[in-house]
């Protein structure tokens, strides 16, 4: 997959670099998604996009339960009931 093109370009600030708006579409990169980077013995750059599309609540619809909860003064910080 050699290719002079160039696709889009970005700048480095400090240690972080933007992917452009084009590539995240094109590749369909999402927040929370990681990028894995790899270093070719010839010096070219492969990057493997990996998605993450579920989580912890992914699957959670909310709490349907009969009892209603004032939040703020019934639980602390942590969400333990005080």
């Amino acid at each position: 997959m050699s290719s002079e093109r160039v696709d889009a370009e970005s700048k480095v600030s400090g240690n972080q670099a933007n992917i452009p708006a084009r590539i995240r579409r094109e590749l369909d990169i999402d927040d929370g998604d990681r990028l894995r980077w790899h270093v070719e013995d010839d010096g070219t750059v492969r990057v493997q996009v990996v998605q993450q599309r579920g989580g912890t609540f992914s699957d959670f619809d909310g709490y349907d339960g009969d009892r209603a909860t004032a939040v703020e003064s019934e639980h602390d910080t942590w969400g333990v009931d005080t």
